[in-house]
């Protein structure tokens, strides 16, 4: 596995070229790890890239141009190898090309890269999608970054808090089977915009929020006080741990795009919060994460 260290005075980060994956987080004055472990007893990746696909697609497959395309949840982005663009000591990039065995799931030639900067205490993550081919192109992208929580051995889960830049509540859309999206809606009230972590919170899946109704997450410890912030553009995220196992992670994830409905019969450019990229044209996103 091809791992790459970038580093400043606060913190140091590695990230592996197989699917372009953050791996590590580390304070370097404390030498305290704030990304989950990738220990396959919960869940075996880290911050995976999701890409081109978010969720599921309904029955795992979806119609473009009278043919039929199956992709696994969350696509293939994630299991490739990207190649080395540039390394310095504060900023490092990847790419991705498509090819034979993409265009046989997906049906856009396209190039991805990914890319992570340090500033001070935040790290910043960089998204690219390029339309190489002659018609418009249709995708989703997201990321799934898995941060500690508890971040100290001798506290519990559910004595920690998720802040958002709400003040009175989020409203979640439940996920059914198949891991796809319902029309039921779940309420979270929020006091003074946070939410109090619960055994079951993540017992029927991801939280889904959409429609911008916040733009910056963090995990919180007893005291309230944020350990980890994530803030990101993204129309919708969620928020994720591994139902039903206590597991001592929790994800933030900020998404342009999702699964599909339940009840959806459409085709892939007819798929809800879908970004659509003419030819030659190129998509940019970022999130950061502060430490």
């Amino acid at each position: 596995m091809r791992m790459y260290t970038i580093k400043n005075s606060d913190l140091a980060v590695m990230v592996t070229a197989h699917g372009a994956e953050l791996r590590s987080l580390k304070d370097c004055r404390t030498r305290q790890e704030y990304l989950w472990n990738a220990n396959p007893l919960y869940w075996k990746r880290t911050s995976p890239v999701l890409f081109p696909l978010v969720g599921n697609y309904k029955n795992k497959e979806v119609r473009y141009n009278g043919r039929v395309y199956s992709l696994p949840q969350h696509g293939f982005a994630r299991d490739m190898e990207f190649d080395l663009i540039s390394l310095t000591q504060n900023e490092v990039w990847f790419g991705l090309n498509s090819n034979a065995e993409t265009l046989s799931k997906y049906p856009f030639p396209f190039r991805l890269e990914i890319g992570y900067r340090l500033e001070g205490r935040k790290v910043n993550v960089y998204w690219k999608v390029i339309n190489t081919g002659k018609e418009t192109m249709y995708f989703s992208i997201g990321g799934h970054p898995a941060f500690l929580c508890p971040i100290k051995n001798e506290d519990r889960q559910e004595e920690y808090y998720i802040a958002f830049d709400a003040k009175d509540q989020v409203v979640s859309r439940m996920l059914g089977d198949g891991g796809l999206a319902t029309d039921e809606m779940k309420t979270y009230p929020l006091k003074d915009g946070m939410l109090r972590i619960t055994k079951d919170l993540f017992d029927n899946d991801a939280l889904v929020v959409e429609k911008h109704q916040a733009q910056q997450v963090s995990l919180c410890t007893p005291d309230k006080k944020p350990y980890v912030t994530v803030t990101f553009d993204a129309p919708l995220f969620g928020i994720w741990s591994v139902p039903h196992k206590e597991a001592p992670f929790i994800c933030i994830e900020p998404w342009y795009g999702r699964c599909d409905h339940e009840d959806f019969k459409g085709t892939l450019e007819e798929r809800e919060w879908g970004n659509a990229l003419a030819a030659s044209d190129q998509f940019e996103a970022r999130y950061t994460i502060e430490i």
